[in-house]
C-alpha cells in the first residue's frame, strides 16, 4: 500500500467522531496502523480510551462506514487493541488543545 492510499484511509477516518469526546479519532490518536491488501480488505489496528468504552461498537461501525466509501476498499476489518495502551500522549496538538490538555 503507498503512502497516497494510506494518507486517503486516515483522512477518511477524521470523519469518525468519538461521541464522547467530539474529537476524531486519529487525532485523537486511536488509531495505530491502516492497510490495505491487494483484494480491497482494509485493516485498522486501533484502540479505545478505555477498555469498557460502552461506545466502542458504535466507533467501529462508524470504522466501517467511513473506509467503505472509499472505491479502493471492497471490506473492512477492525482490530481493537489494549497495547500500547492508550494516553494523551498519543493525541495530536489539535486535540490537546480542543480538549484543554497539556
Amino acid at each position: 500500500m503507498d503512502q497516497d492510499m494510506k494518507d486517503s484511509m486516515l483522512g477518511a477516518l477524521e470523519n469518525v467522531i468519538d461521541p464522547e469526546l467530539g474529537i476524531d479519532i486519529v487525532n485523537l490518536g486511536l488509531v495505530y496502523d491502516v492497510d490495505l491488501d491487494d483484494e480491497g480488505v482494509a485493516t485498522v489496528t486501533m484502540t479505545l480510551t478505555s477498555m469498557g468504552c460502552p461506545l466502542g461498537p458504535v466507533i467501529v461501525d462508524q470504522v466501517n462506514t467511513a473506509l467503505n466509501e472509499l472505491p479502493e476498499v471492497k471490506s473492512t476489518n477492525v482490530n481493537i487493541v489494549w497495547n500500547p495502551p492508550w494516553s494523551k500522549d498519543k493525541m495530536s496538538r489539535y486535540a490537546k488543545m480542543a480538549l484543554g490538555v497539556r
